[in-house]
């Protein structure tokens, strides 16, 4: 018995932590994680709690913040029952108070009735206040005061006075018009949704855009096929081609044909029908089972895979790249890792809508944070993927009041379908996200930025994107929530090359499908040579002023004046890339 008590003795922490016992544990941790995810969508109620607690507890020391608090509730107060009154006595009176730009919710002549206008104001005029209460608060992190601030918004989102049948004026009126049909039609509609969401079939109206047959119908064949992607090769419509082609990386959070969607608004035909040849990238949906593909095997798969191809088909001539959102951070990371090693097969880079600096990478960065992502990594850990509607939702809450509250109006209260078009399909036929790479970017890129600080590394070694030489051509948008426009111009600051940078009205997804003839469309483009001084992004728009039209004819002019000529069309296919099937191709059609 002394020997046993003797030997337990000997025992230490060390002989713990080389068995598998610390492993089991963290297992058990990241379960518990996971199960709370999945009852609150991802979002850490510790960071949402730390987030409250620190606007709370440095409002509470701040008596003159509370006094200004105090004096702001007073004076709306006074101003709202000034309105109330002058109003009541003349109908012209103007508001008080106008909406933000952007805010579409009480535009109908019908909420300037009364009592409609009293309600919209007094909302405007608290929903203001919250602003305040939310903002400027001494003390408390950047970062908890925008997540407390996002917070207090969805909640007044929710609460607004136009997602009421009893409060919003244009539900009423059509409810008097159609007898109450419209709450009917509305069921109908939340029940039809309903079922679709439950047995995983696209939104009402996705159907009349298949791709192959309504979308994605640039004719082509699939050259090329490993576990990750198809590459497709588009056939040429010319005479003659431009000598270097042009290989384009879409994100895998979205599929490839946004940018070639209907015949009118495809990039891809319309680059072919200026005399490219282009070859596209097609990722493949990830399963559970793909948990463990990481971010560089997307590099070496996806882009240096691709690049080795269109190299066999094209031989001995330079390659015009060009990535979309995540494929074009992914495309940065490549060029900079072909820059290191000596790899000189690209004759550009362009990159459109793509961070390469996470500094401030907009509303996103509110669920980026140590709390939320080791939640999502539990999630994720627990599923082998980030499913396509937990991507949706994150997005659909950054505008909650175009994506959420005002269709929920429009189809469930005033029974009216919104009519489905190609870019809405499009953006329903979502993809999945694999654990490992997409824990992988979210911690090394948004959360730590080891691109920007020259921390990434790639075979062992850190790449700079200072090592470029090839010229840039970068596009941001003026509307974009998820690659905010300056967060996308720091790239001026991160190379030390020819940078042409593009300012397109629109969003995300719409200032890009931005086809010449599209009506309502603006640009600005500036050139910043190697040497020349550097513009802050305020500065930048302010010297370039805008430019009616579509920028994929300065793109396309762009890239024609960087080739080396004309040349005779290439072939399909070549050497160790048969042709395997027409496009899309196989993995566009994925679920």
């Amino acid at each position: 018995m002394a020997d046993l008590f003797a030997r337990l003795a000997c025992h230490d922490d060390e002989d713990f932590d080389k068995g598998s016992g610390p492993e089991a544990l963290r297992a058990v941790d990241r379960a518990a994680a996971a199960l709370v995810a999945r009852t609150t969508q991802g979002l850490s109620p510790a960071a949402l709690t730390l987030a409250y607690l620190d606007w709370w507890m440095h409002l509470a020391a701040a008596p003159g913040k509370q006094a200004e608090l105090v004096l702001k509730a007073g004076r709306k107060a006074s101003r709202f029952w000034a309105y109330v009154i002058a109003s009541s006595l003349d109908r012209t009176f103007p508001p008080c108070i106008t909406p933000l730009p952007g805010d579409e919710r009480f535009s109908a002549l019908a909420w300037q009735d009364w009592p409609y206008r009293f309600w919209y104001q007094g909302f405007l005029l608290g929903q203001q206040w919250w602003h305040n209460a939310t903002h400027g608060v001494p003390g408390i992190s950047p970062h908890n005061e925008k997540v407390v601030a996002f917070a207090a918004r969805q909640l007044l989102d929710m609460a607004s006075p136009s997602n009421s049948p009893f409060t919003n004026p244009e539900v009423i009126r059509r409810a008097r018009e159609t007898a109450g049909m419209n709450f009917v039609k509305g069921g109908r509609n939340a029940l039809d949704d309903m079922a679709r969401k439950a047995t995983g079939q696209p939104p009402a109206g996705a159907e009349a855009f298949q791709p192959g047959r309504d979308v994605a119908v640039t004719p082509g064949e699939v050259i090329f096929r490993n576990h990750l992607m198809e590459l497709i090769q588009y056939r040429a419509t010319t005479q003659d081609v431009a000598a270097e082609p042009i290989l384009i990386v879409p994100a895998w959070i979205m599929k490839y044909y946004i940018l070639d969607l209907s015949p009118q608004n495809s990039l891809v035909r319309y680059l072919v029908s200026k005399g490219h040849t282009v070859f596209c990238i097609s990722w493949r949906n990830v399963t559970a089972e793909d948990r463990a593909l990481g971010f560089d095997e997307y590099r070496k798969l996806g882009i240096m895979a691709a690049l080795d191809a269109v190299n066999a088909v094209v031989p001995g001539r330079k390659v015009h790249a060009a990535g979309y959102c995540l494929g074009g951070t992914l495309l940065s990371i490549a060029a900079a890792a072909m820059a290191r090693a000596g790899d000189e097969r690209l004759a550009s880079v362009t990159l459109f809508a793509a961070q390469t600096d996470f500094s401030e990478a907009g509303e996103l960065q509110l669920f980026i944070d140590p709390g939320e992502l080791y939640m999502l990594e539990s999630m994720m850990w627990d599923q082998g993927c980030l499913s396509a509607g937990q991507m949706a939702g994150a997005f659909e809450m950054l505008r909650s009041n175009d994506l959420v509250w005002s269709r929920m109006v429009r189809e469930y209260l005033m029974g009216e379908r919104a009519p489905m078009n190609d870019l809405m399909a499009w953006n329903a036929d979502a993809t999945r996200m694999p654990y490992k790479m997409h824990s992988e970017y979210l911690r090394r890129l948004f959360l730590e930025n080891d691109l920007a600080a020259g921390r990434y590394d790639v075979d062992g070694r850190p790449v700079s994107l200072l090592n470029l030489r090839v010229p840039l051509f970068v596009v941001g948008t003026e509307r974009d929530h998820v690659a905010p426009w300056r967060s996308v111009y720091k790239i001026h600051q991160l190379t030390d090359t020819d940078v042409t940078f593009v300012l397109a009205s629109g969003g995300h997804n719409a200032g890009i499908v931005s086809e010449p003839g599209h009506k309502h469309r603006h640009y600005r483009v500036h050139e910043t040579k190697l040497g020349e001084l550097h513009l802050g992004p305020d500065e930048w728009m302010e010297a370039n002023p805008p430019a009616d039209g579509s920028w994929w004819p300065a793109w396309e002019a762009w890239l024609t004046a960087r080739s080396s000529g004309r040349t005779t069309l290439p072939k399909i296919g070549g050497p160790g890339y048969p042709v395997l099937e027409p496009a899309p191709g196989s993995y566009v059609m994925q679920r």
